[in-house]
């Protein structure tokens, strides 16, 4: 009796990369020590996805483009507004989404908030919680949906099975790193298995038009942990973000093949779940009982969406010799250039002083649209001077001293004016009609203005 061809390969843990023989170190990323045998084709065990269609499958055949028909996908509204923002609308029929983010910020939270709230059958798979612990997260979420099932397996072979019984109209798996399949001889969590059982649920969501979920893991350095092919394979890859020391979230989409990767969604960690926050801005902005110096309001932007935040600045004599530089949620390099523009340009001895910044809220900010809120909070911390309440700003800063416009402007000043600002500055190279708006609109052409506008 003739036996099945097994074939193996040597392939990184760390990046995926395939060798045909082992080495100290992968040609790839680099890495000592990563290179590990697995097996790749078990000939005596068939595809999972072979035999577990619960639709309708179709052959397909080539077609000149103007056979193909075309029509706007039906996309399937999730109840979740920031989850639909990011989405581009809902889940699109057939797509295969992965949802990355660090152990502990909320991704399993989200997902079952998901299978909840959504008006469709729901088959939630955990290879991590048990059904007591999902229920118990339920319980705690207080949203009852008489149509989302749980199953606890890891197995593809026992989950497509289980996939025909129960005929789901959206499938999430919680984690990816936890699947197994008999077609591959290696643990769980190796880049074979990972690969090759990603592969199983895109055969099967692009044949039964189900969408998939799948929950993924970050690695040290921030990236979904597995082969980099797995970002490439799937259709939609979500980033959820956050530090755990604070109470906010952000959803991004680093990869979107049905809609903008530009939108953000902003939720808010609760002790009965993941709070959606329609208005950033209101919350970014803390409520104080009077001036402060050092404080400034920026107007940013987030993909499309506006969001108002705040600056806070503080400058006061190195006692220490070296003048410290830091800041949180911010870069630390622009702020030395910025620093560097102020002594140069503006004549500001800043060089003696320790300057600190921080963005709050917990969240990183890399719109250049900040640096003139960030100058002039410096600036109001240096004279001790706060800043005219109920001001903000909008415009970059360039080595030069000059005030660079900058994109959206339109959108960041509506912003300002529907949170009650009496007072926006902005670049005087924006075309922009100040008369247009409800709200005062400066503009602003070098920094040395800025200082005679806010402290005279």
């Amino acid at each position: 009796m003739a036996k099945n061809k097994v074939t193996k390969a040597f392939f990184c843990q760390n990046c995926g990369a395939q060798h045909s023989q082992w080495m100290g170190q992968c040609k790839s990323c680099g890495q000592w020590n990563t290179i590990v045998e697995e097996v790749v084709d078990r000939g005596d065990v068939p595809k999972a996805w072979e035999s577990s269609s619960t639709r309708s499958e179709t052959t397909n055949h080539a077609r000149t483009l103007s056979e193909v028909e075309f029509k706007l996908e039906d996309r399937s509204p999730t109840h979740d507004g920031e989850l639909d923002r990011v989405l581009g609308g809902g889940i699109v029929p057939g797509s295969l989404i992965l949802l990355g983010g660090e152990p502990g910020i909320g991704k399993s939270t989200l997902m079952l908030q998901l299978a909840l709230r959504i008006q469709r059958k729901v088959l939630y798979i955990s290879g991590e919680e048990s059904e007591r612990q999902i229920k118990m997260r339920a319980e705690r979420i207080g949203i009852d949906n008489q149509e989302t099932y749980i199953l606890n397996e890891t197995q593809t072979q026992k989950i497509f099975r289980e996939i025909k019984e129960v005929d789901p109209d959206l499938v999430i798996v919680d984690s990816v790193q936890t699947l197994t399949t008999q077609h591959i001889d290696s643990l769980a969590g190796s880049v074979s298995q990972i690969r090759e059982s990603t592969a199983e649920f895109i055969q099967f969501a692009k044949k039964t038009h189900t969408p998939v979920i799948l929950i993924g893991h970050i690695n040290k350095d921030g990236q979904l942990a597995g082969p980099k092919i797995l970002e490439h394979m799937v259709d939609v890859v979500l980033q959820f973000e956050g530090d755990q020391n604070h109470v906010y979230r952000l959803l991004r989409a680093h990869k979107n093949r049905f809609g903008s990767t530009a939108e953000i969604g902003i939720y808010e960690m609760a002790g009965s779940g993941l709070r959606e926050v329609p208005n950033p801005s209101d919350i970014l902005i803390s409520r104080k009982d009077g001036n402060l110096s050092g404080i400034a309001i920026a107007s940013m932007m987030e993909g499309l969406r506006p969001l108002l935040i705040e600056i806070q600045a503080l400058v006061s004599t190195a006692v220490y010799g070296t003048p410290q530089r830091a800041s949180t949620g911010f870069d630390t390099r622009r702020l030395n250039m910025l620093l560097a523009v102020l002594e140069k340009r503006c004549g500001f001895r800043l060089g003696a002083k320790d300057v600190f910044l921080n963005v709050t809220g917990g969240i990183r900010v890399d719109d250049p649209a900040i640096d003139l809120a960030v100058v002039a909070a410096i600036l109001s911390s240096n004279e001790d001077i706060p800043v005219p309440d109920r001001n903000c700003f909008a415009a970059e800063v360039g080595l030069a001293g000059e005030v660079r416009p900058v994109t959206r402007v339109e959108q960041r000043i509506m912003e300002a004016e529907k949170l009650g600002f009496d007072t926006i500055h902005i670049s005087r190279y924006n075309k922009v009609k100040p008369g247009d708006y409800g709200i005062k609109v400066k503009m602003i052409g070098k920094v040395e203005e800025l200082f005679g506008e806010l402290f005279g």
